[in-house]
């Protein structure tokens, strides 16, 4: 039987982090982060990443793991997470999965392993001169060739996948639908109990998602973007592709104004934040908390406990 793991998730702003925590030290349990942005280092602010005296003295894993300059991976993600929940598991802990990137949640869950092929740097700048010199149709046309059933479900312009499809199929000569219909015969790592925690009312949890842009920037999210960006990190990496970063460093370049750079920031968060919705909506295994004008965490607690005695995570 696959072990019983709890799940915290939430669309942004929604009160996870402190209900976590909260969670923890009702359960004794540790959290492993499910953020894919908390995975880097001195980036503190806009990710909402917890403080030392947040934490209360619970561990948190996944956190501050990766500098921003380096590429981080969902594979690397789910090697590194589950590693770190059989660590707890094997102390005798509960270990509680917190966080809002539900990619990194459902293919920790899944048990899911990832294409791998040959390192061959090669191939892959040669893909990259083609689609550049060819274009993303005749590359896209390509793989429609080799895996029409990946070709459709991709844009040709999503240069990343399509070049990444056309680089597994050639060096393993195992296309990625093949990969993935092995992988859903995989049976899963762990049996979640899955809490999400949101707003009643849409307009609530975007009041909070503006209330906390406004207090990032009170934070100094300027300086902390201005700072990673003064010590070298280019605003295209990855890491600066955050909502916040991505914003920020426009306005460093002069390309928004600060308070244009402000409420862009606040609007892309809550368009994240209906995407999040949208993701976990699909799973009818989530249990839902809903608060009305504003998180109440120990009810939310309270809940939360009855729902772990029930699944068995804690005994009754």
């Amino acid at each position: 039987m696959p072990k019983p793991l709890l799940v915290i998730t939430g669309p942004t702003a929604a009160g996870k982090t402190a209900f976590a925590i909260r969670l923890a030290q009702t359960l004794g349990g540790e959290i492993v982060s499910a953020d894919s942005m908390q995975i880097y280092r001195g980036m503190d602010i806009g990710t909402a990443k917890p403080s030392m005296h947040e934490m209360a003295g619970i561990p948190h894993h996944m956190i501050d793991i990766a500098d921003p300059a380096e590429p981080y991976s969902v594979a690397r993600y789910v090697t590194e997470a589950a590693a770190s929940v059989e660590d707890i598991f094997a102390r005798g802990q509960i270990p509680i999965l917190a966080g809002g990137t539900g990619l990194y949640i459902d293919s920790l869950l899944a048990g899911r392993y990832f294409a791998q092929s040959p390192d061959d740097s090669h191939l892959r700048e040669e893909l990259i001169r083609r689609y550049e010199r060819e274009g993303a149709t005749a590359l896209w046309e390509e793989l429609e060739t080799i895996d029409p059933e990946t070709a459709a479900r991709l844009h040709p312009n999503d240069k990343k996948r399509v070049l990444r499809s056309i680089e597994v199929f050639r060096l393993t000569g195992k296309t990625i639908t093949a990969h993935n219909e092995e992988t859903q015969a995989i049976p899963p790592r762990y049996e979640a109990l899955k809490i999400a925690l949101t707003a009643k009312d849409r307009d609530a949890l975007y009041r909070r998602i503006d209330q906390r842009v406004e207090a990032m920037m009170e934070s100094g999210l300027q300086a902390e973007v201005a700072g990673l960006i003064q010590n070298g990190l280019s605003p295209a990496c990855t890491a600066m592709q955050a909502i916040g970063y991505k914003e920020m460093a426009k306005a460093f370049s002069g390309e928004l104004s600060l308070a244009e750079a402000v409420e862009s920031i606040k609007q892309e968060s809550r368009r994240y934040a209906k995407r999040q919705l949208s993701w976990l909506r699909r799973d009818n295994a989530i249990r839902w908390i809903c608060w009305d004008k504003e998180p109440d965490i120990n009810e939310a607690v309270q809940i939360s406990t009855e729902f772990c005695r029930a699944f068995g995570i804690i005994e009754t």
